[in-house]
């Protein structure tokens, strides 16, 4: 990054492709019972396309990390980018939830691809501290994503059909892609290419998982990707479905959450090079699980919606400072296969938001009671990995 404006423009770039999944997860969210209606499905069946997506976003950075560290970033953005944008097209065709099931699937499978690349050609330029401080820059840039995407996909869908959210996902995953083709280096010399090795890969993923600390680092982002999935698959359901709010304010509710998490990543790119990273990451813990507490408190006593409402944002607010700064920790100590390693923990992130995404969907929701609690049992979790895995074994190889 040789100048302020080159940097700049990177940044803006790479802001631009990390808004990509938020926006396909998001957007759609107030359409749910609009899809619900039109496939002819129960609405718990549509709140399972939010579970395949990130299901296939958990598995994408398995198969997408180690091409991206034997063949180099940029392809491997490339072809994630422009694959899920014809995915999200594919959407706009169906008549069956089967077939919106199987091209969800695909478009997280594909959407993994940028994500894993992206973070691996970051700390290729960027050493752990400054991993950080970049990192919390470019999620101020994603956060414009969930801060607006359910209040335009909202009007969207009160305005047009919801197919018009994914011709919007789709002309973005091309814009994006020219813009990569156009300003984007290759960051992986071809000296330290690995050869891509089945038996390799296993054991490298076998080294990231058996290192206790590591472990924990990787448990810690899951658990709070978890809790904010939680949110994600039953929250439209519960504030529209059981408190009247309306499709297109939903979006200002989900302001909510991003404002505190915006308000947490500016705290964290100004501190983390003063405190470090391994500080940071123990005040956003700590802060989500006074958060984790509210919730209970809101699903013991139900003191109506506000009190909820600060309480999820709260706990979701805490998501960015606690994943920029255990991906750091993770991708600082393996940085000759940082697309790996940034894999395998983009899929214990994704990996935890689709199951308990996949469960909250089979839950009848009758109450808000069940979100709550699971999303206070993923800030448990959370706390507990980081304390009895990553901090007792920092020290360790």
């Amino acid at each position: 990054m040789s100048s302020v404006r080159t940097r700049a423009i990177f940044t803006l770039i790479i802001g631009m492709l990390s808004m990509l999944p938020p926006l396909a997860i998001d957007m759609y969210l107030p359409s749910f019972l609009v899809i619900a209606q039109d496939l002819a499905v129960s609405q718990e069946k549509v709140q399972t396309t939010l579970a395949l997506f990130t299901a296939g976003f958990a598995v994408g950075p398995l198969f997408w990390g180690p091409i991206a560290d034997s063949f180099g970033r940029k392809p491997i953005i490339l072809i994630g980018m422009i694959g899920s944008a014809l995915a999200a097209y594919q959407l706009t065709q169906v008549n069956t939830i089967e077939s919106f099931y199987l091209w969800r699937l695909v478009q997280g499978f594909l959407a993994a691809a940028p994500g894993v690349a992206v973070g691996a050609l970051m700390r290729d330029l960027f050493e752990r501290n400054q991993f950080a401080k970049v990192l919390s820059t470019i999620m101020i840039i994603t956060m414009v994503a969930p801060l607006l995407a359910p209040i335009v996909g909202g009007y969207m869908v009160k305005w047009f059909h919801w197919h018009s959210i994914f011709y919007f996902l789709t002309v973005m995953g091309m814009l994006c892609a020219s813009l990569v083709m156009w300003r984007i280096p290759e960051t992986l010399s071809n000296q330290n290419r690995a050869p891509l090795n089945l038996g390799k890969t296993l054991k490298n993923f076998g080294q990231l998982l058996s290192h206790k600390a590591t472990l924990g680092y990787m448990l810690v982002g899951g658990a709070t990707f978890a809790g904010m999935f939680c949110f994600l698959t039953s929250g439209s359901l519960i504030y529209i479905g059981l408190y009247d709010v309306s499709p297109e304010h939903f979006g200002y509710f989900f302001m909510l959450n991003m404002g505190v998490m915006i308000t947490m990543t500016l705290i964290n790119g100004r501190l983390v090079t003063k405190l470090g990273s391994e500080k940071m990451l123990r005040i956003g813990l700590g802060l989500q699980m006074l958060a984790t507490v509210g919730l209970v408190l809101c699903a013991i006593f139900k003191p109506g919606l506000m009190p909820m409402a600060f309480f999820v944002a709260f706990f979701i607010g805490m998501n960015s400072t606690i994943v920029s700064n255990s991906s750091a920790a993770i991708l600082d100590r393996y940085p000759q296969m940082a697309g790996t390693a940034n894999a395998l923990a983009g899929t214990m992130r994704f990996g935890f938001g689709s199951i308990s995404g996949a469960i909250l969907a089979h839950i009848p929701l009758t109450s808000e009671r069940p979100m709550l609690l699971a999303m206070a049992f993923c800030g448990v979790m959370g706390s507990l990995a980081y304390y009895f895995l990553a901090c007792r074994h920092q020290a360790s190889n």
